[in-house]
């Protein structure tokens, strides 16, 4: 990575994202931030030794933008940044829900933009970042986008027309397993064991079962019926997953977040 990158609003994404660029080798000198308040900025610049300027200083040095803002913000920060921004510039949106024509129309014509939509994984290097061009986006870009994230995960391209899929799926994926761990745990205190343990033995059993998926290959069918045993514990756990409808429940919960997707996304 050669290119000065510049984090429009260092959240936590956008922190997430900036370590991750200094750990896999990125210059301090080549970065830049920016946030609302200078005591974040402040606290970033003596954790990470980045530059911290306005956001027309960060436009001005910068070769890629990372425009890490809260969506509803997207607007305001483009009317603001579209002075300054040139066609030769990359801008890459990590906010859920901003098309990149939503971008491209308050940009000058010809700015390359890869729309990103990723997870809070990132914060420990297990993100799944999900990327698509837009309609002046090329293969350069896609590389450069890639570079960024790929220190805080995994990175798949994807049409931008199966965004609002990614975003209910993955996205929002992780509040999926972390309700089921809750409810899990719950069960556990339930029959009788302290909230630590029922914790930890699910918590080590979804690690599990995760690399075991990732590792074997197999798919989730096959690893169930491995642990299925006729007249067992496990099957009769599932007749009562499926007497109340949970797989239909895991659908339907993930088609609604596709919905609300969409819906934000026409909003934009």
């Amino acid at each position: 990575m050669t290119d000065t990158v510049a984090v429009i609003g260092v959240g936590k994404m956008g922190e997430a994202l900036l370590s991750g660029m200094l750990r896999a080798g990125k210059p301090v000198a080549q970065l830049r931030g920016t946030t609302r308040t200078s005591g974040r900025s402040e606290a970033l610049r003596q954790r990470y030794g980045v530059a911290m300027v306005s956001n027309e200083e960060a436009v001005k040095a910068a070769d890629t933008l990372l425009l890490a803002v809260k969506p509803q913000d997207m607007g305001r920060l483009l009317d603001e940044l579209a002075a300054y921004v040139s066609s030769d510039q990359l801008v890459i949106s990590v906010a859920a829900g901003i098309t990149t024509s939503f971008i491209e129309r308050r940009l000058p014509d010809g700015t390359p933009c890869v729309r990103v939509m990723s997870n809070t994984p990132v914060l420990v290097d297990e993100a799944m970042s999900a990327v698509s061009p837009g309609s002046h986006a090329g293969e350069e870009h896609l590389r450069r986008t890639e570079e960024i994230l790929q220190p805080v995960g995994r990175v798949m391209r994807v049409p931008e027309s199966q965004q609002d899929a990614v975003t209910a799926l993955s996205g929002s994926g992780p509040a999926y397993v972390y309700y089921l761990v809750e409810a899990m745990t719950d069960a556990g205190i339930l029959l009788g064991l302290p909230r630590h343990v029922a914790h930890d033995l699910i918590v080590q059993a979804v690690r599990g079962a995760a690399a075991m998926l990732v590792e074997s290959g197999e798919p989730p069918v096959l690893l169930r019926e491995a642990v299925t045993s006729p007249a067992g514990t496990t099957i009769n756990a599932i007749r009562e997953l499926e007497n109340h409808r949970v797989r239909a429940a895991v659908l339907d919960a993930i088609v609604a977040a596709h919905d609300r997707s969409r819906e934000l996304a026409g909003g934009a």
